[in-house]
C-alpha cells in the first residue's frame, strides 16, 4: 500500500515514527471524529486481529457517527468479513498489509492520513516483539487532502478485492469523499477551520524526542543489567568453587558471549614470564565458518617479545588496538632478523587473524596475575566503547579476586596438611620414643639393681645380667644415633664423600651387618643377584652401605624366618643403577606406599605394633638417596603379598683404567670387606 502511494506521488518523503507516536496520532484522529458533527470516511488497517481488539470499542463508537467505517486486519481467532457495527475486512495474513499500519479520515472540512510500514530488525525476533514500544515504522502522515484522498482510493480498491459485495457502497464513498467536487472545502470553511498542523507537529516532535530518550534509557538499563548479570555470574562461580581453572573457564565463556567478540582468552602470567600457554578460550562460531577462526588452545603466547604486554606491565593499564594492520605499535620498521619482537608479533596477529585486539590485565594490589584478551577477526576494525572496557575490567577484577582466593585456599590446605603431618609426627614421636626408651632403660635398671643387691649371684647369672644390660644400652645408642643421623641429613649438615666404588662390596658390607644383628634361626634366607660385569657407582660408600643395611634390616623385621629376601640390580638406560630389596613378608597396603618413608611412621600404629623400631630407618634412606640425586620408592600388591623397595644410584660408564676405591672409601672405614657367612 505504502509503495503504491509513493509510486503515485513520488514527491512524498517518508519519515520514521515510533509506535508511541503513531498511537498518539491515531487516537487524535479518532477523537477528532468522535468530537465532531461530520460523518467522515474512516479507513483503519491493523496488522493483526489482536491489535484491533484493543481498539474495537472505539471503532464501535465511531461507527455510531458515520456509516462509512472500514476496518482491515489479518484474522487470528474470530475476525472475519462482516457488516455488524461497521465493515470489517479480513485480509490474507500473507498480504503485505500485515506489515503496515494505516488510518485515513476524510471529512467535509478536514482530511488526514497515516500510511506506514513497519521496519523489521533482527533484534526484535522474540514472540512478544510486536508489543515492544520501540517498534519503528516508515511512512507518511499528513493533513494534505490530495494525499489523503489518494490513500483512501487505494485502500477502497483493496477492500473491493476482498469484499466485492461492497462495490456499490465503495463507489458511493468515492463519489462523496474522493470526487473532485469534494476534494477541497469551501473558502469559508477554509478560513473558519483552525489549522491544527503546528500543534500536531509540536506533538510529534515531543513524542519522538521522548521516545528517543526512552530508548536511550532502555539501552543504558540493558547494558547495566548485562554488566551486573555477568559480574554476578562470575561472583557466583567464585562462591561455588575455589578451583581457579573452573572460575577462569566460566569467566571466559560468559565474557566472550556477552561481548560478542570472535575470540576471548584468559590465561595466567606474571610480569617476568617470557611466554604463557593458552588454557581457557571462547571461540565464536555462530554464523561463521569455523575454519576461519583458529583456536589458540595449547598455543605458546609470547610475552617477552610482545610490546603491548610490556607496556601493560609498565603502566598496569588496559590497551586496545582498533586496527592491527595500521597500529604503529605493531607495524614498526621491520628488523632484518625474523626473530625480532616486531616480526614475532606480526606473525602472531596474522596466524590468528586478529584485526582488533584488547588486552586487560588481571591485577591484585599491583601484582599481575593474568591477562584477559578479546579479539575481533572481521575485516572491519572494531572500536571498543568505554562501557565495554569498563565491563571487561570489572570482570578482570573479579577473576583476580578469585585467583587470590584460590591461592589462599590452596596454601591453607597445604598448611593444614603440614600441621596434620606434624601432629602425627609428634604423636608418633612421643609414643615410639616412650616405648623404645622405656623398655631398654627398664631392663638396664633391673639388671644393675640385681647386680648391686645380689652379692651372692652366681658368675653365670651375673654375666647374663651384664650382657642383657649391654645389649639394651646398644639398642639405646642406635636409637639416639638414628635421631642424630636424620637430623644431620635433613638439615644439610652432611659432607658427601662421593667416589667410584664397587656396589658388590657395599652389598657384602651390608650383609655382614645383618648377619651380626640377626641370628641365623631368626633371619630369612637372603639371595643376591648381582651381575658379574656390574659397573662402578658414584656415591658415598658409607651412606650407601647404611641404606642397604637399613633396607635389609626392615625386610628382616617383617619377613618370617621361612621367608626370602632378594637383592637385585638392574640398569635403566639413563646412567643410573636400580637396586631392589624384595621380600615375601607382610606387605604394604597400596595407599600407604608413600607414607612408609615418613618419619616415625609405623604401618601397624605406634601403640599396637608387633615389631620394634623407631620408624626412622626408611626416612633416613630417603634422605641419603636424595643426597646423591637418586630416587627411592616402594611397591607392594597388598597385605601378605610381600614388598619391594627400589632406589637408584648413579653409575660410572666402564673404562679400561677405572678401578674402585679399596680401603679408602667411607664404606670401608667401617672395617675391611667382610665375606658373607
Amino acid at each position: 500500500m505504502l509503495a503504491h502511494l509513493l509510486q503515485a506521488m513520488p514527491h512524498l518523503r517518508q519519515q520514521v515514527y515510533f509506535k508511541a507516536s503513531l498511537t498518539a496520532l491515531s487516537h487524535a484522529m479518532e477523537d477528532q471524529v468522535l468530537a465532531g458533527s461530520e460523518q467522515p470516511l474512516v479507513i483503519a488497517c491493523f496488522q493483526r486481529e489482536r491489535f484491533y481488539r484493543q481498539e474495537a470499542h472505539r471503532y464501535r463508537r465511531i461507527a455510531q457517527r458515520t456509516p462509512h467505517v472500514y476496518v482491515l486486519a489479518a484474522p487470528e481467532t474470530d475476525f472475519k468479513n462482516s457488516s455488524d457495527h461497521h465493515e470489517t475486512v479480513a485480509f490474507d495474513p500473507g498480504d503485505a498489509l500485515s506489515h503496515e499500519w494505516h488510518l485515513v479520515v476524510i471529512g467535509s472540512h478536514y482530511a488526514n492520513c497515516l500510511i506506514c510500514r513497519e521496519k523489521r530488525s533482527s533484534a526484535s525476533s522474540s514472540a512478544n516483539g510486536e508489543m515492544d514500544t520501540s517498534r519503528r515504522f516508515e511512512g507518511i502522515w499528513t493533513f494534505d487532502r490530495t494525499v489523503s484522498a489518494k490513500a483512501a482510493e487505494l485502500l477502497l480498491d483493496r477492500i473491493a478485492t476482498y469484499r466485492p459485495e461492497l462495490a456499490d457502497k465503495i463507489e458511493q464513498a468515492k463519489a462523496e469523499y474522493i470526487s473532485s467536487g469534494s476534494t477541497q472545502p469551501s473558502d469559508r470553511n477554509r478560513q473558519d477551520s483552525p489549522n491544527p498542523d503546528p500543534f500536531v507537529q509540536r506533538l510529534v516532535t515531543y513524542l519522538q524526542a521522548g521516545q528517543y530518550k526512552l530508548l536511550k534509557a532502555y539501552s543504558s538499563i540493558a547494558a547495566q543489567e548485562q554488566r551486573e548479570r555477568l559480574v554476578n555470574s562470575i561472583s557466583t562461580a567464585i562462591r561455588r568453587s575455589l578451583d581457579p581453572h573452573e572460575v577462569m573457564e566460566i569467566a571466559v565463556q560468559e565474557l566472550g558471549r556477552a561481548m560478542g567478540s570472535c575470540r576471548c582468552l584468559i590465561y595466567r602470567c606474571k610480569a617476568t614470564d617470557t611466554q604463557a600457554t593458552i588454557t581457557h578460550e571462547y571461540l565464536e562460531t555462530r554464523g561463521r565458518d569455523r575454519t576461519l577462526l583458529c583456536s589458540t588452545l595449547g598455543s605458546p603466547w609470547p610475552l617477552k617479545d610482545n610490546t603491548l604486554f610490556q607496556a601493560i606491565v609498565e603502566h598496569q593499564e588496559s590497551i586496545s588496538v582498533e586496527d592491527t594492520q595500521h597500529d604503529p605499535r605493531l607495524n614498526q620498521t621491520p628488523s632484518k632478523s625474523a626473530n625480532s619482537p616486531s616480526s614475532k608479533l606480526k606473525e602472531l596477529v596474522q596466524t590468528f587473524g586478529m584485526r582488533s585486539w584488547l588486552m586487560v590485565p588481571v591485577l591484585y594490589q599491583g601484582r599481575l596475575l593474568g591477562m584477559v584478551e578479546l579479539h575481533h577477526c572481521d575485516e572491519t576494525p572494531y572500536r571498543w566503547k568505554d562501557e565495554e572496557l569498563a565491563l571487561v575490567e570489572a570482570i578482570a577484577t573479579q577473576v583476580g579476586v578469585a585467583l587470590i582466593q584460590a591461592e589462599a585456599y590452596a596454601n591453607l590446605q597445604d598448611l593444614n596438611q603440614q600441621l596434620a603431618a606434624l601432629d602425627r609426627t609428634r604423636s608418633n614421636l612421643v609414643a615410639i620414643t616412650g616405648h623404645e626408651l622405656r623398655t631398654p632403660l627398664s631392663t638396664i635398671q633391673v639388671c644393675l639393681e640385681s647386680l648391686a643387691s645380689e652379692p651372692d649371684m652366681s658368675p653365670e647369672l651375673r654375666q647374663v645380667m651384664l650382657n642383657t644390660a649391654l645389649d639394651d644400652a646398644e639398642r639405646l645408642r642406635k636409637l639416639v644415633q638414628d635421631f642424630l643421623t636424620l637430623s644431620r641429613l635433613e638439615s644439610g649438615r652432611v659432607e658427601w664423600n662421593v667416589e667410584a666404588i664397587s656396589l658388590q662390596e657395599c652389598i657384602e658390607l651390608a650383609l655382614s651387618r645383618i648377619n651380626v644383628h640377626w641370628s641365623e634361626d631368626r633371619r630369612p634366607n637372603i639371595i643376591t643377584h648381582v651381575p658379574t660385569d656390574l659397573p662402578f657407582v658414584q656415591a658415598d660408600g658409607e651412606w650407601l652401605v647404611e641404606t642397604l643395611a637399613k633396607l635389609l634390616d626392615n625386610a628382616c623385621k617383617f619377613t618370617s624366618s621361612q621367608g626370602e629376601i632378594t637383592i637385585g640390580i638392574q640398569t635403566n638406560g639413563n646412567s643410573m643403577l636400580k637396586v631392589t630389596v624384595a621380600d615375601t613378608g607382610r606387605g604394604i597396603e597400596p595407599n600407604r606406599l608413600e607414607d612408609v618413608f615418613d618419619r616415625f611412621y609405623q604401618e601397624e600404629g605406634a601403640l599396637r605394633r608387633t615389631t620394634g623400631g623407631t620408624g626412622l630407618g626408611l626416612a633416613i634412606c630417603r634422605q641419603i638417596v636424595k643426597g646423591w640425586g637418586g630416587k627411592i620408592w616402594a611397591d607392594s600388591a597388598g597385605k601378605d603379598q610381600g614388598c619391594q623397595f627400589h632406589f637408584t644410584v648413579p653409575m660410572i660408564a666402564p673404562t679400561s683404567d677405572s678401578q674402585p676405591s679399596k680401603g679408602k672409601g667411607k664404606g670401608s672405614r667401617k672395617g675391611s670387606r667382610v665375606k658373607r657367612n
